[in-house]
């Protein structure tokens, strides 16, 4: 086993590698970015060695540094988390002509399947089913326009050396092929730096379901049965889970000597991916299509440690040092499901638009910090709940990085009770500061699709009305939690002494308090009325709510009862706004001076401002064009991801405020629109 590994990569997969190299006894080695110089998993590591500015083409993907920094620390190998270097062949030679090792494929490996085109033709060959399209090297658009032609519509652009949706489009139509295919060719090569795409059939009812594998230096290969990770968004996954619902004993045996296959076929060592499209037959079983091989650690492998009980980063490690696989594929079995749920920051009701700034607030459900395998064995006593995490609580979201906060796993005997106890762990995890896709997951999850077992790659689009911009937490319940935190806030300055009670006691008529609210840009006003006989009554915009009574039970917890109706509320106060949590929901508050904001924001409307810090990438209007309301004005590149801007209203473009590269700040004004 290796003395000591250096980590090249950041937040919760850096922390989580750290965890396990501890528990082998093996020391650790972090590099770092001038933006993640006071992070997590710094902290989480033995040694740490910067490496250069805040944007990964500055730092995280300056592989040249990182082996100097692992030279200079005497580290003996590196292990890339995933995403940055995980995929990279150049940079795996480079580890072994430094005499470094590599923890991961060969890199001949990566070469073989780094290229979802290449791959394709690879498994092609060996007899694996594909999805029907185009995987040559020409890319003239021309052609690639006639090869969709062919195929038939809807057919999906993706970039050969993608990943994490990036990259990638469907296509409805023949006149929305150009454009589409530009947009992933930018996105691809600001994401991988290769432009290359291919074209397939869309499939109309896909599922996409992942083998894990893993191979040793002696050959031997193994498949850790299947994940399930159907529900995305923006062809980026939401909610993974194991094993696949449904699955047949026959087809998951199908699918995993199909995926051992591909691996042995390039000489795989280490952790790898299979993913497949699958897509129902009339019999109720599925068809199954090769898509790629991701030659690296999943963001979702969790959900393989919950079922099967080993650590794979353990695994990685053994196999790396030159060691067999810990176990027989006989060996292996399935015990329970696991749910993964990706909590970012972002806002769902906004077109999933990136979130950025601090974490005023992150408490979590309880849980342990990961799974620890028993020397091969089931674990005896498993998680239920499981974070995985690089932040805690005052630590902030960059724009420089993607949005994911944490990975949020639980496990069950089965299915029914990991999707009960995912849902009380979402509704225990309160994070205030910045908009998080939270209360999106819960309903995400709670769906009738997805309760179901009813799974495809459009199930959040097909659930659209239930799982997006829905209602939180009711404002008569949030303001109830306000206003328990006021009372609790004053009951703790007062002595003992009737003079310095603050319960609003009066000689004659009844002791009124106004609470001036805002939710979003809406004002709100709740009155509270203390009565002759001690009882308190809330109004919210001249509505009777019913008799109030609370009891703060510490820890920013308060038990409330309205009109006769109890709840335990978690209210957080982060300046003027108040954050409330309850089981049915959250709703975040302003309170504010109606004076002092009378008038204010009038000049606003109509402007186009950028939504998140970024940069421009293109401007679809120039100074004089007459614009439509809604139409595509402008697109913002942030956190590895594009975003179309469209037009607030009618006008005219009057000027551009910025050029095409410049980067922009959460609220900038990118043109001004004059009035037609």
């Amino acid at each position: 086993m290796f003395k000591k590994i250096l980590i090249a990569n950041r937040g919760e997969i850096a922390c989580r590698v750290a965890r396990t190299a501890r528990s082998l006894g093996v020391r650790t080695v972090a590099v770092y970015s001038d933006a993640d110089a006071n992070a997590q998993h710094v902290r989480a590591c033995d040694e740490a060695v910067h490496i250069g500015g805040n944007a990964a083409k500055d730092s995280y993907l300056q592989w040249q540094r990182i082996l100097a920094a692992a030279k200079a620390t005497g580290a003996q190998a590196i292990h890339p988390g995933y995403g940055f270097l995980s995929e990279n062949e150049d940079f795996a030679r480079a580890c072994a002509d430094q005499g470094l090792v590599f923890i991961g494929p060969p890199a001949d490996a990566i070469a073989a399947m780094g290229s979802k085109a290449a791959a394709k033709t690879l498994m092609e060959q060996a007899g694996v089913p594909l999805v029907p399209g185009y995987h040559g090297r020409d890319n003239d658009p021309a052609l690639l326009a006639r090869e969709a032609d062919r195929i038939g519509y809807p057919v999906l652009i993706k970039a050969s050396a993608g990943g994490g949706g990036r990259g990638m489009r469907k296509v409805d139509r023949a006149e929305d092929f150009a454009a589409s295919l530009a947009s992933c060719q930018r996105e691809a090569k600001a994401s991988f730096g290769d432009d290359h795409v291919l074209v397939e059939r869309y499939v109309t009812r896909p599922r996409h379901i992942e083998i894990q594998v893993f191979g040793d230096a002696q050959g031997n290969c193994v498949y850790l049965f299947e994940r399930d990770c159907s529900v995305q968004r923006r062809h980026q996954k939401v909610l993974e889970e194991a094993p696949a619902p449904g699955m047949s004993a026959v087809r998951r045996a199908e699918m995993g000597a199909a995926a051992v296959a591909a691996a042995k076929a390039v000489g795989y060592v280490g952790a790898g991916t299979v993913e497949f499209i699958a897509e129902p037959t009339a019999d109720g079983d599925i068809r199954f299509y090769f898509m790629e091989m991701n030659t690296r650690l999943q963001v979702e492998h969790p959900v393989t440690e919950a079922i099967t009980g080993h650590d794979l980063v353990a695994w990685q490690l053994l196999v790396a040092s030159g060691q067999p696989l810990p176990a027989k594929q006989d060996e292996l079995k399935i015990h329970g499901h696991a749910v993964e749920a990706r909590i970012c920051a972002e806002n769902p009701d906004a077109g999933f638009l990136p979130a950025t700034g601090s974490l005023h607030v992150l408490r979590w459900p309880a849980h342990v910090a990961f799974i620890r395998n028993a020397d091969g064995e089931r674990f005896h006593d498993p998680a239920p709940v499981r974070v995985d995490t690089g932040v805690v609580e005052g630590d902030a979201i960059s724009p420089h990085y993607d949005s994911m906060i944490a990975k949020l796993i639980v496990w069950g005997e089965d299915r029914a009770q990991a999707l009960a106890r995912l849902d009380a762990a979402l509704q225990g995890t309160h994070i205030v500061g910045l908009a998080t896709n939270v209360a999106f997951l819960r309903r995400v999850a709670a769906s009738a699709s997805f309760s179901g077992a009813d799974l495809d790659t459009a199930l959040i689009e097909r659930e659209r009305a239930n799982v997006l911009e829905q209602p939180g937490l009711p404002l008569p319940l949030a303001a109830a939690g306000v206003v328990a935190q006021a009372i609790a806030a004053e009951v703790a300055l007062e002595g003992q002494d009737p003079w310095s009670k603050r319960n609003g006691w009066r000689i004659h008529g009844t002791a009124r308090r106004r609470f001036d609210l805002e939710v979003g840009k809406t004002p709100h006003v709740a009155t509270l009325e203390r009565l002759h006989d001690g009882a308190t009554r809330l109004t919210v915009d001249g509505e009777a709510q019913g008799v109030l009574a609370t009891r703060a039970l510490g820890g920013d917890r308060y038990d409330v009862s309205l009109g006769g109706a109890r709840h335990t509320l978690s209210v957080y106060l982060h300046g003027e706004r108040a954050a409330v949590f309850a089981d049915a929901g959250t709703l975040e508050l302003q309170e504010y001076d109606p004076i002092a904001h009378a008038g204010a924001g009038a000049g606003a409307a109509g402007r186009l401002t950028a939504p998140m810090p970024g940069k421009v990438i293109a401007f679809m209007a120039k100074a004089g064009d007459t614009v439509k309301a809604g139409q595509p004005l402008a697109v913002m590149e942030a956190m590895k991801m594009e975003h179309t801007l469209s037009a607030p209203r009618d006008g005219v473009v009057a000027e551009l405020l910025f050029a095409v590269g410049d980067q922009v700040a959460e609220g900038s004004e990118l043109l001004k629109l004059a009035e037609v």
